[in-house]
């Protein structure tokens, strides 16, 4: 689990990408880029006053931020406790990979239309995961892994996909926290992610959409699984 005075310093880095003009929306952004980093871990409680301090934001503005991420299902209020980070339950896992069947997989069968950046980026978050895996920096490969299946997603050219893959993930990362050994669980995707990766470039969409399909079935078992003996 992160610790408070981890997660407090990484939002006080973040104070520079919002200005006196920010609004509740940017600060929901950062701290969703936050939980989708792995930062910000399931039961993290988010104090008003560190994490009003560390962005230098009032709290009616952190407030409605919280209260934006708790509409996404990132963070939940406990009466008289306080703001969490959400806990994930197994029939979460199960929704998410459903939406990720139609996000995903839907705009590789369609990725022959994208343009070459959208392609790139796909290989570029592909080679940054192998990197990560390389320097055995194994929570940076499953945020590489997160950045490659937004970038999949991104091969629609739509921005409202992009707007709920970057929902869906930062739930997702939230699930991944069930995994307490991340490179078993990070390691063998990498050459799945490069597979496919190597069937967009290619041009071979559906076959790479099946396979993507195949990933989200052994990907959903396994995590499923894990929430299964964690809750037992």
């Amino acid at each position: 689990m992160t610790t408070t005075g981890t997660w407090v310093d990484q939002l006080a880095a973040d104070r520079s990408l919002l200005d006196r003009a920010s609004t509740a929306e940017r600060v929901a952004e950062v701290l969703r880029q936050r939980i989708i980093e792995g930062v910000l871990a399931p039961g993290t409680r988010l104090s008003e006053e560190s994490a009003g301090r560390a962005l230098a934001v009032s709290r009616n503005t952190l407030r409605e931020a919280f209260r934006l991420l708790a509409h996404e299902q990132l963070l939940v209020h406990e009466l008289h406790r306080g703001v969490f980070v959400r806990v994930l339950s197994a029939d979460d896992v199960v929704d998410l990979y459903r939406m990720r069947r139609l996000l995903e997989t839907g705009a590789v069968r369609h990725a022959a239309q994208a343009g070459p950046e959208l392609l790139a980026a796909v290989e570029e978050a592909v080679g940054a995961g192998e990197r990560a895996a390389e320097a055995e920096r194994w929570w940076e490969v499953g945020t590489a892994n997160m950045r490659f299946h937004q970038a999949l997603a991104a091969l629609a050219s739509s921005p409202r996909v992009d707007e709920t893959m970057r929902q869906l993930l930062a739930e997702l990362r939230l699930a991944f926290h069930v995994m307490s050994r991340p490179r078993e669980f990070h390691e063998p995707y990498l050459e799945l992610n490069r597979v496919i990766a190597e069937l967009i470039g290619a041009g071979k969409a559906h076959e790479a959409a099946d396979r993507l399909d195949a990933y989200f079935d052994t990907a959903e078992t396994q995590l499923v699984e894990a929430y299964r003996s964690y809750g037992s």
